[in-house]
């Protein structure tokens, strides 16, 4: 059902976008796969770590009131990491050498570090004062301990993360699915890059513009449509994209021109309405629908620069409810460098370099203009109801990168 084809503000389109951006199924993968997803499940360590008296360094274990008694230590014998015979003690007075990671044979219980040691005749002397029993010695389950919780719920795997799990021996984990993600591509003037340019041609960019942004945010899997500026053309190609995606990106073709057939085509393949034109600039003509399978539908302006705009202020909070990921743009509020006019009750989003101290406005601030948003680091966001901000004006910044 439609709600609404006015022009409404930038909050109230990221309000309906979060409500109906719901989070995926979950899915089984492989630990690597997992990476900067959504933990589904609670993971309980099924080991201890470690899962014995592990030396901590390289030097020589004793026991220490053994030490402390006589003075001296007869030196029998040594002990490697991984070494799968445990050392057997013959008298409560001797020591080994020893290696990081390597087990402590039973009945030793320090770790003397090799630069603090002095062996004189086959026998350790310890040349470190501040020695107490038990150091260097990492105790059993001293990491974790088994059946204890290793990871919670809802936790964003990172490279640590998966490293801890592959050392408590797991391979697979449970996680947030990540979306299937459709681009179509519509535009008869458009040609792809490496190809003549006929006059009334351009090349088309955004294709790749999009699928470097969502390479940025670890979203790979993305499948390319392409349609040309017929109704029923369009038509079907977006019907097999939204059977196949979960998202579904469409760039141009999304104004009110006789050859803007993105609304048409969406209608009559069952996505509903919820708005179509924002109160902002760069990007006013984009679109969002859904499906009644729960597909999110955007249809982006034709201009490079608009499109970046709302991928970054709208995709990304799609796919943020989809997935379960914090993954919308960083904001900050900066010092403005410079003076800034708008008319019109619109949100403008202007491109912008900010560093420590502050945030200047870029030159070349038309939507098609990709230039310098390749050299911004940020938007700067200028309300609605803002009509002029100048130097020392505290803004509003999403960071696209530092």
């Amino acid at each position: 059902m439609t709600e609404t084809r006015k022009l409404i503000s930038v909050s109230q389109a990221k309000i309906w976008i979060a409500e109906r951006s719901v989070l995926l199924a979950n899915e089984r993968v492989s630990l690597i796969e997992s990476l900067g997803r959504i933990l589904a499940e609670d993971v309980f360590a099924p080991i201890s770590i470690p899962g014995f008296a592990q030396s901590s360094m390289d030097g020589y274990a004793f026991n220490f009131d053994s030490y402390c008694e006589a003075g001296k230590l007869e030196l029998v014998g040594e002990v490697a990491a991984g070494a799968a015979n445990i050392f057997q003690q013959y008298s409560p007075y001797i020591a080994v050498r020893i290696f990081t990671g390597a087990p402590v044979p039973e009945g030793l219980d320090t770790v003397l570090m090799q630069e603090k040691a002095r062996i004189e005749n086959g026998f350790l002397f310890v040349e470190d004062s501040s020695l107490v029993a038990g150091r260097n010695v990492r105790l059993v389950g001293s990491e974790i301990v088994s059946g204890d919780l290793a990871l919670a719920k809802s936790v964003c795997m990172t490279a640590a993360g998966i490293g801890f799990l592959a050392s408590l021996g797991l391979t697979t984990v449970l996680v947030v699915a990540n979306p299937n993600i459709g681009l179509i591509i519509t535009g008869d003037e458009l040609t792809q890059a490496g190809k003549p340019l006929m006059y009334g041609q351009v090349y088309e960019s955004n294709t790749l513009l999009l699928q470097a942004a969502l390479l940025q945010a670890r979203f790979s899997k993305v499948k390319m449509y392409y349609a040309k500026d017929d109704l029923a053309i369009l038509s079907q190609v977006m019907e097999t994209a939204i059977d196949e995606n979960d998202l579904v990106l469409l760039t141009g073709g999304v104004s009110v021109g006789d050859y803007d057939f993105v609304i048409r085509a969406a209608n009559s393949v069952g996505v509903s309405t919820v708005f179509h034109t924002i109160k902002q600039k760069p990007g006013k003509p984009i679109f969002f629908g859904t499906t009644q399978k729960n597909c999110l539908v955007f249809g982006l302006p034709g201009n490079p620069a608009s499109v970046l705009t709302c991928f970054y202020e709208y995709v990304l909070l799609a796919l943020q409810g989809l997935t379960g990921r914090q993954i919308e743009l960083e904001s900050k509020h900066l010092p403005l460098t410079g003076t800034y006019k708008k008319t019109g009750p619109f949100t403008h989003f202007l491109k912008g370099k900010f560093d420590g101290q502050g945030v200047r406005l870029l030159g070349g601030q038309e939507s098609f203009r990709l230039g310098s948003f390749s050299v911004a680091n940020c938007l700067v966001v200028i309300p609605s109801d803002t009509e002029w901000v100048e130097t020392g004006d505290l803004v509003e910044i999403h960071v696209l990168h530092p």
